[in-house]
């Protein structure tokens, strides 16, 4: 089962998604309150139901919001962003070598968010 870790940084709050193996499988960006950052946890459990646009292929399908964005970073690797209903950003993924990886990034997001516990990382 996954859970969610929240951590504090210097600048605030951010989250982990992690897998039940311990893979970090997703990050939120940095939340300036917890309380914020527990919102961001819900937002996520709650639109990562959404489909994928791949922004990689020759023709992009557009896809309502919430959704997971895939697309390439400038090293030229697949990475997703899971985006709320509003569009905002929630949730990026690392960077993976290979498409498939990415998308079974998707998967794991889908499968281990819902259910996924929220735990504060040991300081």
């Amino acid at each position: 089962m996954g859970k969610f870790v929240v951590k504090q940084t210097s600048t605030g709050f951010k989250f982990d998604l992690k897998a039940g193996n311990g893979e970090t499988i997703a990050v939120s960006e940095v939340y300036t309150t917890e309380a914020a950052c527990l919102n961001g946890i819900e937002s996520v459990k709650k639109n990562c139901v959404g489909e994928v646009e791949d922004q990689t292929a020759a023709e992009v399908v557009a896809v309502k919001h919430p959704k997971f964005e895939v697309y390439t970073d400038k090293a030229g690797e697949f990475r997703f962003r899971l985006k709320a209903r509003n569009g905002e950003i929630i949730a990026v993924s690392e960077g993976y070598t290979a498409k498939a990886g990415c998308l079974n990034g998707i998967e794991s997001v889908k499968k281990n968010a819902p259910e996924a516990e929220v735990v504060k990382a040991d300081a």
